[in-house]
C-alpha cells in the first residue's frame, strides 16, 4: 500500500458514488491517474473508442435560466438546434453557470448527482455500444455504464437525436 487508496474521493465523485450506489448501479466511480477533461483524453486513457464516453454538456435554457444537460457520444457534435427544438431556446454556459448549476468543474460533469436537476437528453448514438464510460462527477473520475442504464440513473430522461449529422465520403 503506498497511501493513495486512503485519500477520500472529492466531494463530486463522492456525490456520483452514493447515487449510484442508492440506485443500485454495479459499478463504482473509480479514479484515474490521468485528467480526461476531454473525451479523447478519457478514450486514450480507458483504452476505448472515443464514441464510448458519454460526455456530459451543460447549456443554459434562456427562458428560466435552466440547465440543460446532453449526454452525448463522444465522436459526436452536439447539434445545439435539435436541443433548442426540444427544450426551448438555449445558450452557451459559461464555467461559474455550470458548476453553480451542477456542482462539477467543466470536464468532470457527470450525467448524475447534479446540485440542482436539469434538463435532461440522452443521445441516441450512444446505443451503437454495449458499455460506455461517463465522468463521475471530476477530471480524473470516471464510471462504467450500459447506454440503457442513463434513463434510470437520470429518472427517465428521453433518448433524442441531438446531435449533429454525420457526412459519409462518397467515393466515386
Amino acid at each position: 500500500m503506498c497511501g493513495a487508496e486512503l485519500k477520500p474521493l472529492p466531494d463530486g465523485v463522492q456525490r456520483v458514488a452514493a447515487l449510484l450506489q442508492d440506485k443500485g448501479h454495479p459499478h463504482a466511480p473509480q479514479m484515474l491517474g490521468e485528467s480526461c477533461r476531454t473525451a479523447q483524453q478519457a478514450a486514450d486513457t480507458l483504452g476505448v473508442a472515443v464514441g464510448q464516453i458519454a460526455k456530459s454538456i451543460i447549456f443554459r435554457r434562456k427562458a428560466d435560466n435552466v440547465a440543460v444537460l446532453v449526454i452525448a457520444s463522444g465522436d459526436r457534435r452536439v447539434d445545439e438546434k435539435k436541443v433548442d427544438a426540444l427544450v426551448g431556446k438555449t445558450g452557451r454556459a459559461d464555467a461559474d453557470f455550470v458548476r453553480a448549476s451542477t456542482g462539477f468543474a467543466i470536464g468532470g460533469v457527470s450525467p448524475v448527482g447534479h446540485l440542482n436537476k436539469p434538463v435532461t437528453l440522452i443521445d441516441r448514438e450512444l446505443f451503437r455500444f454495449e458499455e460506455v464510460w461517463a465522468a463521475a462527477g471530476h477530471p480524473h473520475g470516471v464510471f462504467r455504464l450500459r447506454p440503457q442504464d442513463l434513463a434510470g440513473l437520470t429518472e427517465g430522461a428521453p433518448v433524442a437525436d441531438v446531435v449533429q449529422d454525420v457526412v459519409q465520403d462518397v467515393v466515386a
